[in-house]
């Protein structure tokens, strides 16, 4: 957990119930699961005297039934969700807790790509090795990122030259690769990669413009982003160092949400032809990347 300098917090661990009973070595058992079941009944309990473990009466219930809408699983239809853990937070920002895929909104639209739900499944997935094919996923679209060693095709795709996006012209379902990973060189090394986002503007607003960016997956990655300068320094934005869901490696298509509101100063863009570099800082291995989610850049607000 991170905390600002003199930030006030406490916790409180427990209560905690220790039973001691004396029985013999068949009927201890049976006698610990009984008491189990009555100290289930009990709980809360009302013997903590620190203000700061909520009483049974200054407590609510809730009760109903819990689906879960899986995509990939039974055609998307809803199993219960048996033995799940539900967290509840107060209102805070986007990604204080993992419930919202919408992401804020500080003015109005000028293009995006992606769609905002938490998955890197609607950008292009490519086609499997053949001597690497899991014959369970064939013929079922829905599950193509699943086959083995796909962020290898990234390097095939782009021999020469990273991955280079044109808004109005691009298509997001055939145009931007899954994932961002580092490019195969050869001889078992690996290169970090740069990705071009290239828009054009009819004229700039003065004000902030905002950049929603938000990630799907992230395994020891540091994304730094750059406008219309990919050398510039002070680099205009960084994540630092994030990730450790390996969704790459272990053939998903979502880990942790990583979303980030990154304000866009408009003296950093030009009327005409415009250029976002999306730059993977160091990258030695082929699991280190990212899935984008969303990205969405809107104009000054009103």
């Amino acid at each position: 957990m991170a905390f600002a300098e003199e930030e006030p917090f406490k916790r409180v661990y427990g209560p905690f119930f220790v039973y001691m009973n004396k029985e013999d070595s068949q009927a201890l058992w049976s006698d610990a699961v009984q008491q189990l079941s009555e100290e289930i009944k009990s709980w809360p309990y009302d013997f903590p005297k620190s203000d700061d473990f909520f009483k049974p009466n200054k407590r609510g219930t809730i009760q109903g039934r819990l689906l879960v809408q899986d995509r990939y699983i039974n055609g998307g239809r809803f199993p219960y969700g048996n033995n799940a853990y539900v967290g509840l937070a107060l209102p805070g920002d986007l990604g204080s807790w993992q419930n919202n895929a919408s992401p804020p909104r500080n003015g109005p639209t000028i293009w995006e790509i992606g769609i905002p739900d938490r998955s890197a499944a609607e950008f292009y997935v490519p086609d499997h090795y053949p001597n690497l094919v899991n014959r369970l996923y064939i013929g079922k679209p829905e599950h193509k990122f699943r086959q083995y060693g796909l962020w290898q095709r990234y390097t095939e795709l782009y021999p020469n030259q990273d991955l280079v996006y044109n808004v109005g012209v691009s298509d997001y379902r055939k145009d931007w690769f899954y994932a961002q990973v580092t490019r195969n060189i050869g001889n078992n090394t690996f290169r970090p990669t740069t990705w071009e986002i290239r828009f054009h503007l009819p004229f700039v607003i003065r004000g902030n413009y905002t950049l929603q960016l938000a990630l799907a997956s992230a395994a020891s990655f540091t994304l730094v982003v750059r406008f219309n300068n990919p050398v510039a320094i002070p680099m205009h934005f960084s994540t630092g160092l994030i990730g450790q869901d390996n969704a790459i490696a272990r053939h998903g298509i979502h880990g942790l949400h990583w979303p980030y509101n990154i304000e866009l100063p408009s003296h950093l863009l030009v009327e005409g032809n415009n250029i976002i570099y999306l730059r993977q800082a160091k990258g030695v291995t082929p699991f280190q990347g990212i899935m984008y989610d969303y990205i969405r850049l809107e104009s000054p607000g009103t």
